[in-house]
């Protein structure tokens, strides 16, 4: 089941990213840091009292050129209302209610959606303010005095905002069914794809790029088993998320890669591989998925009897931070090689599921070692005393060692090649933990 959703909005200086960076960066049980995700400081995965949910800076409201205040609140408003779980409306006290605050909590209501009124800037601890009984003028329950500065009030704020969430529910699918989610930038054939997997239309297929605005399931059973198949909106880059509603694009297709069991990520053959490209990628390399690379629109690429093979090196310097991954060359349009992609995702899915023996494991460390010698530094040698796995999805070693500072990366490197090259493990990354015991003993 995807997270709840929390949408934060507000006017200008009344302190609302403020109040949103607080939330997502006290290292308390508020906040459970997501790589790749609060870099663009527009959502983040939080957590407060045992509930997960993606909390959402709608970015305020900045007018531009020859935009009108109230025009702009409305659209950031319409957006908060039709993506969100939960709306919480930021006011300032010193300010008091304005005429915006109350536009917006007229619109808000109208909505039924549940919200959430948060008076900042009470930054002074003990009695409130009198001031914040005038908040109660907008009709919308009782107003929560926070300060995002310094955090008080947050606590009250958020048990009304988790007590506001759905039932939690599992989605229909069994633990056997394998979640794929479709991803790239937009316009790179993703939603044709999932057509002519399912052999109908059931996914808006169109030239405008950014056509797919929410994550849709497909489900597919076939011989191999049964296929969920995410499509996502296409994931651009930051400086050309001009639409409001874009945010929330993006932060659905990063919440169809959390869900999923596969990536597939959708390179245009035309265009080839370009930053955002890497970036999508590395979202779902983050997050530890199983990964394919689909170069889609191969039917449209002029080829000859090397054409492929030259690509396909291009493609593996360009994702050589994801050396593991398989490439496949296909056409959404016309079905070509996208039968042998449901091999390939059954695949990527069992090696990112794979659990490996520590007596397998720790053989094939020993091989390694006697191969290379570990590193040393000034007399010291690295010692690795064994090797476990902790966990799949994807598969994490622990390896215990006498000196964690002696183990280079390019040592870890080594190590992680042996295992692959041993057990396979295509299409997953790979984790390594490392543990140091006592250097007593060095």
């Amino acid at each position: 089941m995807p997270l709840p959703v929390v949408a934060v909005v507000g006017r200008p200086n009344v302190g609302k990213s403020t109040l949103f960076n607080k939330l997502i960066g006290q290292r308390l049980s508020i906040v459970e840091d997501t790589p790749g995700v609060t870099r663009d400081r527009i959502y983040s995965k939080c957590e407060w009292r045992g509930h997960q949910f993606m909390v959402v800076d709608t970015g305020g409201i900045e007018p531009k050129e020859n935009d009108k205040m109230l025009t702009l609140m409305r659209q950031q408003a319409e957006i908060a209302i039709s993506h969100a779980d939960v709306i919480v409306l930021v006011t300032d006290v010193r300010s008091g209610v304005t005429a915006n605050d109350y536009a917006v909590a007229d619109m808000l209501q109208k909505s039924g959606k549940p919200i959430v009124l948060a008076v900042n800037k009470c930054d002074t601890p003990g009695e409130l303010p009198m001031d914040i009984y005038e908040f109660y003028n907008l009709g919308i329950g009782e107003p929560f005095p926070v300060s995002s500065v310094h955090g008080h009030g947050t606590g009250d704020m958020l048990d009304e905002i988790v007590s506001h969430f759905p039932e939690e529910e599992t989605d229909d699918y069994d633990e056997s069914d394998i979640k794929v989610a479709v991803i790239g930038k937009p316009n790179a054939g993703k939603s044709s794809l999932i057509n002519r997997i399912a052999g109908e239309e059931r996914v808006i297929v169109s030239d405008i790029a950014g056509t797919t605005r929410d994550a849709t399931d497909t489900v597919i059973e076939r011989e191999e088993g049964r296929f969920v198949f995410i499509d996502t909106a296409g994931i651009r880059k930051k400086s050309k998320i001009t639409e409001r509603v874009e945010h929330f694009s993006v932060l659905r297709a990063y919440m169809a890669v959390d869900r999923a069991d596969v990536c597939v990520i959708m390179i245009d053959a035309l265009e080839g591989f370009t930053e955002q490209d890497s970036k999508v990628a590395g979202y779902a390399h983050e997050q530890g998925k199983g990964c394919i690379v689909a170069v889609n629109k191969w039917d449209a690429v002029e080829k000859t009897d090397k054409t492929m093979q030259e690509y396909q090196k291009k493609l593996e310097n360009d994702f050589s931070f994801m050396s593991y991954v398989p490439f496949i060359f296909i056409s959404a349009k016309t079905g070509q090689r996208v039968e042998k992609l449901f091999d390939m995702i059954k695949q990527v899915n069992e090696m990112n599921s794979m659990r490996i023996s520590t007596g397998m494991l720790n053989d094939v460390l020993a091989y390694a070692v006697a191969r290379v010698q570990p590193p040393s530094d000034k007399g010291k040698r690295l010692k690795i005393y064994y090797m476990t796995q902790a966990s799949t999805k994807p598969p994490t070693f622990v390896l215990f060692v006498n000196r964690a500072d002696l183990f280079h990366f390019s040592y870890q490197r080594y190590l992680e090649n042996q295992i692959r090259t041993t057990f396979g493990l295509e299409g997953t990354p790979v984790r390594f933990v490392i543990r140091e015991r006592s250097r007593n003993d060095t």
